[in-house]
């Protein structure tokens, strides 16, 4: 893709306060994903979610230009979540492992706080124009990117074999997405904890030189 994702940026909105626009829309995005996962996009209006969120629909009109606007909001919002979460987690941390490791608990936590809107994803994407397809699924790959380059340094360093990167990756974003989409039965099997401690050491045992291997249990003593 030719052009690097615009994000929110790309919903005007007629209210030039920054701060009173990520306050507002947030309020509104959280009434809107829950309506869009009960009754469906398409039989939810602008007036429901207005009334959902306690505010007039011509307030909302004042940030977002129609409900369009709104969904794309609401997706980008948990791809932002990831922009925030997985650098946050990775401050302070150099050894390619342990970054690793906690790329993958941070997309997890950030799946489970959003839990709604990472299954509205899945469902309702399909209900924008293309050109909004187009940069939700780039924003998605510069996410997925994060995890890539983590993986990448674990192999370079010769602690993780050989593998198609971009392949794996999508492998460990389906497991993290996994605890949304099967969240009805997961969440009566286990904890979020224990589902994250599961998958990694999954996927340890499929990744894992024998020299990371090593590395693991160095770490993992320390």
């Amino acid at each position: 893709m030719d052009h690097k994702p615009s994000t929110v940026h790309d919903v005007k909105a007629q209210v030039t306060d920054e701060a009173l626009v990520l306050r507002r829309r947030s309020q509104i995005i959280t009434a809107a994903v829950e309506l869009f996962s009960h009754q469906g996009f398409y039989r939810t209006t602008i007036q429901d979610v207005a009334k959902k969120a306690g505010v007039s629909a011509g307030l909302i009109y004042q940030y977002v230009s129609d409900k369009e606007d709104v969904l794309l909001l609401a997706l980008l919002s948990v791809l932002e979540s990831y922009k925030q979460e997985i650098p946050a987690a990775l401050e302070g941390l150099s050894d390619p492992l342990e970054r690793f490791w906690a790329a993958i608990r941070a997309y997890c936590r950030v799946v489970d706080q959003r839990r709604e809107a990472t299954v509205l994803a899945y469902r309702s994407t399909k209900s924008l124009p293309d050109e909004r397809r187009q940069l939700i699924k780039a924003c998605e790959i510069e996410t997925n990117g994060m995890i890539a380059a983590c993986l990448t340094d674990c192999v370079k360093a010769g602690l993780m074999r050989e593998v198609n990167v971009e392949l794996v990756t999508y492998q460990l974003v389906t497991f993290a997405h996994s605890w949304a989409l099967k969240h009805w039965r997961l969440k009566e099997l286990c904890t979020l904890e224990q589902y994250v401690a599961e998958g990694l050491d999954f996927f340890a045992q499929a990744l894992l030189t024998a020299e990371g291997w090593k590395h693991q249990r160095k770490i993992g003593a320390e």
